[in-house]
């Protein structure tokens, strides 16, 4: 039967029991008639009309159609019946079956029905319209009215001779409510709500129904003496603290103590405490944790902060009878209490905290002292397992220099125990903050102990005394620095705190040509780390002559009295350069070539030298012969070469042995910060320790989780033994042009293939000039020295066959890589196409990118724009023809000349290309020179015929045409 919304209507709320269920509520719209009168008609009011009849609800109406809507049995049975499609005559057959029903799940239920129930009598209270509804589902048969007060209950004891009886009186506004046997029914038991008479009351204290309901037909319950203590303690000890009680024949004492606070700490288990079982706020279960348990003690008897009751009693049995100790907490003392643990940083909740195991004890440490003048006491809880020392711990370390290292001593205080500091290493290494003290209890290692103190173990030596090397040195300044040891050091040793205190070395008297203010720096420098018997690390950009400060360091250790040889270990490419910048530089320094196949494996012979230059192949070939040989400097040239650390080349070397160390690179980091590693530990042995040490302290937080205080921890410990200068930060000392010569070994492949050519042509040539005299030879002549240049460059440009590599190409792409990776831009020239589609092929799979420019190329502007303004092309590949003359690219500040031929003019002009108004940086010239071949004889030819090839000469066959027989020889020999 509809209800108009546009007539006046009513909500009313309507009782019913529920065969299953209990009392439950259902929610009704009456329609009013004009007199003012609920009428018969009438509608169900649920969430989904409700915003029908919105004009006459208010907000209370909302929350209680939403709650009964809540618990009708459609909506039970929807939320637990695990089959859906069970219908409800079925589902409640079976869970209420009085054999076989589900006893777990009827609870389950009562508990969420009652508990909504609770809900909507508190939101009924205000007035709103209440019946009972009739047999034939009439919403409004009898109205109720639910009592605007509430009831108290007084529980009452009587123990006597035999027994103890047991019963309640009821109070609503101060007369006593008869109750018993009045056909009271209570509609709700969690809390208690009783209806009698059509009045519905509710109680104080949210009294529990089930403690009524045994008297609404009983006067009282009778507990026999024979279970009389356990009832007493069970039972009525907790309806003691709850609730107002009435006894005779027993006392009931309300005490009051001024509280005691207890702080009481244990590891927290596998399981969770007894204490928390039941608990929604229990704290996670995890290892290495301590559970701090905030507790009062009210004279004999103690109480957990967590407990919610306000009240707490315990039993006394006395020979007569019985003692309940009724003690009153003092809430507001208690709450000081925890605020003053929550000022020292102990954020108490609930009456605990969890905190980690390191960060527990450091709090004790520090707070301790304050706590207990405060009166708390303090203590481990009993059978927690380990027994944890939680006194004052201090720390005292110090650091002396001695001949070539420090020494460092220490001791550590827990309370009266005085504890060499050395017995901490592998706890402070391994990271295991737990020390067993002698007498047994476990001390807990500060937690910033293990961030402090890590490098000085890690870096240390010595199990019973602790040594450091001198190159620790940054180590040793942040330790004073920090206020974490004491050091005393000498006057000398204050020099390597900065850098600016280095002193002016003299060149030696053997080294012929000047060097740049910078250079002359870096020479000084050497000179430093030498004095300190530090190992170094020359750093500087490509071309900013590493090399020439090298040998002038050299020269001064030949005019010094070295006592042996030095080693000069490099890529096999570069051992003819060294070689020719020596005899440049320091032309009286005795230098070996020790590389080859033919080389004289004897180290006696050394000692008639003053360098030994050789390759990392052959010491990683003669590594057992060469450490027999005990020399003055061991120098690594690229000594990126070593940065895997497990490779046999870094093994061998290392093995080597000398009173010097020295590395040359310009990128000391290459792949990863492990390259910084394994060339660091070169040098200076131990300055990073171990590998696995640095893994996990550097190169994991470094690279994986860009930790910048890492990475600047690393660059203090490196930073006194790396110089390193940027092109960008010379640039005023440094010329316009810089030209070097780059010269490359051909490979054994190579080698055989240019031989091969070289005696065909040599035989053919100069039988021809005896026959047919020069003029008629010219041609050939040509042919044959053109052939000659291509294989030296690389012999796939003659034999398309050729499987082999070149060395001239391998040198390129070392250079080319190099100068890519340290941001700049290089223009490659040759003047063989064929040259630049190798060079572009090894580009490709090197996976660098650049642009191309050859006499075909159509889009020539197109090209140089990009690699003018995009900044992740760096290389540019031009033939010396078609780019030679007419480009404006000064985004470059490096030129390789690939191919050198007769005329300088051709050279220059490409250099031009680079080196133009707009270039702001100085341009690095390299000519790749082929050593043993015609591209070597055509540089001697030059310095012969200086007037030659200082004169304006348009094409090849002028030189040629001047070429005598002598010449000829000459080239081809």
């Amino acid at each position: 039967m509809n209800v108009y919304t546009t007539q006046p209507f009513q909500v009313v709320y309507s009782l019913f029991e529920h065969e299953y269920l209990g009392y439950l509520f259902e929610s009704f719209v009456v329609q009013v008639n004009s007199k003012g009168q609920l009428t018969l008609q009438h509608q169900n009011i649920s969430a989904k009309n409700a915003d029908e009849f919105a004009s006459r609800l208010d907000a209370e109406d909302f929350k209680l159609i939403q709650l009964i809507d809540q618990i009708q049995q459609d909506a039970v049975l929807k939320r637990f019946s695990p089959k859906k499609k069970l219908s409800p005559a079925d589902f409640f057959l079976k869970v209420y079956d009085p054999e076989k029903g589900d006893k777990a799940l009827q609870e389950t239920i009562s508990h969420y029905v009652q508990g909504h129930m609770g809900k909507i009598l508190e939101l009924l209270r205000p007035g709103k319209m209440t019946f009972i509804m009739g047999k034939d589902g009439e919403p409004t048969w009898r109205k109720i009215r639910i009592a605007p007060e509430r009831a108290t209950v007084l529980f009452h004891f009587r123990r006597n001779q035999d027994n103890t009886h047991y019963f309640p009186t009821v109070k609503y506004g101060g007369e006593k409510l008869e109750f018993q046997y009045k056909n009271a029914t209570l509609i709700c038991h969690e809390p208690a709500w009783l209806m009698l008479n059509d009045t519905v009351y509710s109680f104080e204290k949210n009294v529990d129904g089930k403690k009524l309901q045994p008297f609404l037909n009983k006067k009282f319950i009778v507990v026999p003496r024979s279970v009389e203590e356990n009832y007493y303690q069970k039972f009525v000890a907790p309806l003691v603290e709850q609730f107002d009680v009435y006894a005779k024949g027993f006392d009931i004492r309300a005490e009051k103590f001024v509280p005691s606070p207890y702080l009481t700490f244990s590891e927290i288990a596998a399981e969770a405490p007894a204490a928390f079982a039941t608990r929604n706020e229990a704290p996670a279960q995890e290892s290495g944790k301590i559970l701090f348990d905030l507790s009062f003690k009210y004279g004999d008897h103690m109480v957990e902060t967590r407990e919610a009751k306000r009240v707490s009693v315990s039993v006394e049995k006395t020979p007569e009878s019985y003692v309940f100790h009724k003690l009153i907490r003092d809430v507001s003392t208690e709450k000081k209490y925890v605020k003053e643990l929550n000022k020292r940083a102990l954020e108490v909740k609930n009456g605990y905290v969890v905190l980690e195991k390191s960060t527990a004890f450091a709090w004790l440490n520090s707070n301790l002292q304050g706590l207990e003048e405060m009166g708390f006491k303090v203590q481990q809880s009993r059978g927690n397992g380990k027994n944890y020392f939680i006194g004052e711990i201090t720390l005292d370390v110090g650091i002396t220099e001695k001949n070539d290292w420090f020494d460092i001593y220490g001791t550590v205080r827990f309370g009266e125990f005085t504890i060499p500091f050395i017995r901490l290493k592998n706890h402070i290494l391994t990271k295991n903050n737990e020390f067993v003290l002698p007498n047994g209890q476990v001390a807990i290692i500060p937690d910033e102990w293990f961030t402090q103190y890590i490098e000085l173990f890690a870096f240390a030596e010595g199990e019973e005394h602790l040594t450091l090397k001198k190159h620790h040195m940054a180590l040793v300044n942040d330790l004073q620095n920090g206020n974490l040891a004491t050091v005393t050091m000498s006057r000398k040793l204050e020099k390597l705190r900065e850098f600016d205190t280095i002193e002016d070395q003299p060149l030696p008297d053997g080294f012929v040509g000047e060097l740049r203010p910078y250079q002359k720096a870096g020479y000084n420098w050497l000179h430093f780390v030498q004095n300190y018997k530090f190992g170094g690390c020359l750093a500087d950009d490509m071309g900013l002559g590493k090399t020439v400060q090298t040998l002038a360091m050299l020269q001064h250790r030949k005019e010094n009295g070295a006592e042996s040889a030095s080693l000069l270990v490099m890529p096999t490419s570069l051992v003819y350069n060294w070689m020719n910048e020596a005899q440049k530089f320091t032309p009286n320094l005795r230098i070996l070539n020790y590389t080859g196949t033919y080389r004289d494996k004897n180290v006696e012979l050394f000692s008639d030298y003053d360098v030994i230059l050789t390759s990392y192949g052959i010491v990683r070939l003669d590594a057992d012969l060469l450490q027999s040989y005990y020399f003055d400097y061991i120098i690594l040239d690229e000594s990126q070469a070593i940065k895997n650390p497990d490779s046999n080349t870094s093994r061998s070397v290392r093995s080597l042995k000398s009173r010097h160390r020295l590395i040359l690179t310009g990128t000391p980091v290459e792949n990863s910060t492990m390259d910084l590693w394994s060339q660091m530990s070169f040098i200076n042995p131990g300055l990073l320790g171990n590998q696995h040490f640095f893994r996990n302290e550097f190169l994991k937080p470094i690279e994986k989780e860009k930790d910048e205080q890492k990475t600047r921890r690393l660059h203090a410990l490196i930073k006194p033994f790396i110089l390193r200068r940027h092109k960008s930060q010379v640039a005023k000392e440094l010329p316009a042009k810089i030209e070097q010569t780059s010269f490359c070994k051909m490979t054994e492949e190579q080698e055989h293939a240019y031989e091969e050519t070289k005696s065909y042509y040599r035989n053919k040539i100069l039988t021809s000039l005896e026959e047919n005299g020069p003029g008629n030879t010219q041609f050939m002549l040509l042919q044959g020295l053109t052939k000659l240049r291509q294989i030296a460059n690389h012999p796939l440009m003659t034999d398309p066959g050729y499987e082999g590599e070149s060395g001239k190409l391998k040198e390129v792409l070392r250079m080319t890589k190099n100068i890519v990776g340290k941001g700049h831009k290089v223009l490659i020239f040759s003047q063989f196409v064929k040259h630049l589609e190798i060079i572009r092929k090894a580009l490709n799979e090197k996976e660098i990118s650049y642009t191309y420019l050859d006499g075909n190329t159509k889009n020539r502007q197109e090209q140089v724009e990009r690699f003018q303004t995009d900044e992740s092309i760096q290389v540019f590949l031009i033939s010396l023809k078609a780019g030679g003359v007419g480009l404006n690219l000064t985004a470059a500040d490096y030129v390789f000349i690939l191919d050198p031929w007769w005329n300088p003019a051709v050279e220059a002009q490409a250099v031009d290309r680079a080196h133009r108004i707009g270039q702001q940086n100085t341009v690095f010239t390299y000519k790749f020179i082929t050593k043993d071949t015609v591209e070597e004889k055509i540089l001697a030819l030059q310095n012969r015929k200086i007037q030659l090839v200082t004169d304006l000469i348009s094409t090849d066959e002028t030189v040629i045409k001047s070429l005598t027989k002598e010449d000829i020889d000459s080239l081809l020999s």
